[in-house]
């Protein structure tokens, strides 16, 4: 009798041991940010004024200041304190397109679908001018072009053969995706490498190539970009004579991007050596003269625990040939709405969160993570000359930043960043969403955005995982990246998880885990 009921005592304890590890999750304020952030949602609302009149967004353009501006006095209007720009620089010159149009005025005419790089400069009113095919790959092939480039339109790319499209251009994970993305292990550590190893004869080429143009100016180069058909155009940034071509000086040809069908037909003309005589025009003004940008923050201050703090944002700005829907309207209007949200969720409940809850929208992500990098190393850490981590004043502070920046795509899970011991609480936090598909905690990490810049110091920093839909084949960096490929039931999602990812962060007695542990070197004051 007696050893029965030591075994129900010891049943007993072992049951309240695992009840009181596991994650706490407060279904009431589930509830109450499933009702604001699914059948109450403004996220549309948010992506049309950040795309529709306030794209696109070039970091260092007047609309990106314009975005700016609105995007402060949003987060204002839903009570949000200590909202400010936090600056950052020097970033060099924006750059604005004023007009542009390009025609193919022979041996026929037709409008030509085509996007100036940003940076490119502006050319004398309207010009015209013969197309050439720059057909060289050696320093040697180079020089039967010597003294032929000035004045002509200079094709650089070859011919890119299309296939018609059998598979579908929009996809969501699978579940056997998932699963595969679940059962990956640990990320093995990043080995740092030094310069890639090209060819010193690739090297030569590209040097002998590029002074060849800038000694020859001609009108303008023209790529077509390696994806993209049916009119759609992947196109980003000029390159310069020397430097980038966003540094203040810097002498940049004009360099156009042209849909790929119209650039075939071109270099199918010539190969049969029929000239093609183009016109085109550029007007652009080159701004933001101190050099200087900006990041968006904005805080809901902490309670018992105002002192430490929960991140998320997205990155704000954009290439130039679309809106920056997809790229990152749609990770901006998520945060917004995350935000809109946790607001809504502190009228209804009354309870306010423990730790401030901090949402910041960066700038610079295009050119290389360089707003939340410079953010990150004056308020929360960095490697000194010798490797080590010189910490800052928020260092110790953040629990965690969230990010979103893969597109439209719904919410499928979330990448562990490596660090196993967030698991068990993700899984509890992700648990209520399951009938909205999200379920997947991996490992893996993933790269190219802001949450790195967290990640890469040692603070939690996390990516959500998202189904690509047509983010990689239609609209990342392309003039197709506009509201009409956001979708409104993902992007309501996104939100609504996010929120509650944040507000659980908030609420819990310890931060969460960090997977490295770092000594400190220094402390900034």
């Amino acid at each position: 009798m007696k050893k029965q009921t030591y075994l129900v005592l010891l049943l007993l304890c072992s049951l309240f041991s695992a009840s009181q590890a596991q994650e706490t999750v407060n279904d009431s304020i589930i509830s109450i940010i499933k009702k604001h952030g699914m059948n109450q949602s403004r996220v549309m609302e948010t992506a049309a004024m950040i795309t529709d009149v306030y794209g696109p967004r070039l970091t260092g353009s007047p609309m990106l200041d314009k975005a700016t501006t609105w995007a402060q006095q949003q987060l204002k209007d839903w009570g949000y304190q200590n909202v400010h720009l936090d600056e950052w620089g020097p970033f060099g010159r924006g750059w604005e397109l004023k007009h542009f149009e390009m025609h193919c005025e022979g041996p026929s005419y037709w409008p030509v679908i085509a996007y100036p790089k940003a940076w490119s400069p502006s050319t004398k009113g309207l010009v015209k001018g013969e197309v050439i095919y720059l057909d060289a790959s050696t320093v040697e092939e180079l020089d039967k072009y010597k003294g032929k480039l000035k004045g002509k339109f200079v094709l650089i790319d070859t011919l890119r053969v299309l296939k018609e499209w059998e598979d579908p251009l929009a996809k969501r994970l699978t579940p056997e995706e998932l699963l595969e993305m679940a059962n990956s292990p640990a990320p093995q550590p990043r080995v740092r490498r030094g310069n890639r190893n090209f060819p010193d004869s690739g090297r030569e080429f590209i040097k002998a190539l590029r002074e060849m143009l800038y000694k020859e100016m001609p009108l303008a180069t023209i790529d077509r970009s390696f994806k993209g058909d049916l009119g759609t155009v992947f196109v980003s940034q000029a390159s310069a004579k020397e430097g980038q071509s966003r540094d203040e000086g810097a002498v940049v040809l004009p360099q156009v991007t042209m849909s790929v069908e119209h650039y075939n037909r071109i270099f199918r003309m010539l190969a049969q050596n029929i000239p093609v005589t183009l016109s085109f025009e550029i007007q652009a003004e080159y701004t933001n003269k101190d050099g200087m940008e900006h990041n968006i923050i904005a805080e809901i201050p902490g309670t018992d625990l105002k002192d430490e703090v929960v991140m998320f944002g997205a990155h704000f700005d954009s290439w130039q040939s679309g809106t920056g829907a997809t790229d990152n309207g749609a990770g901006s209007a998520v945060m917004l709405e995350t935000a809109r949200i946790l607001m809504e969720t502190i009228k209804e409940s009354g309870i306010k969160p423990r730790r401030t809850l901090r949402i910041a929208l960066w700038t610079g992500e295009e050119q290389g993570l360089l707003g939340s990098r410079s953010y990150v190393k004056k308020e929360v850490g960095y490697d000194d000359d010798n490797g080590n981590l010189v910490k800052g004043k928020d260092y110790e502070k953040i629990s965690a930043y969230y990010n979103l920046d893969n597109g439209t795509g719904k919410i499928r899970g979330i990448y562990l960043q490596g660090n196993d011991d967030v698991s068990s609480i993700f899984r509890a936090w992700l648990d209520p969403f399951k009938d909205m598909g999200a379920t997947t905690l991996t490992l893996q990490n993933t790269g190219g955005t802001d949450h790195l810049s967290f990640d890469g110091v040692g603070v939690p920093g996390f990516q959500f995982i998202q189904d690509n839909v047509s983010y990689w084949s239609r609209t990342h960096h392309s003039n197709m990246d506009n509201f009409d490929h956001l979708v409104a039931d993902d992007l309501k999602q996104a939100a609504t998880i996010t929120a509650a990812f944040v507000w659980h962060t908030a609420q819990r007695d310890e931060q969460l885990p960090r997977k490295v542990k770092i000594t400190e070197t220094a402390v900034k004051n």
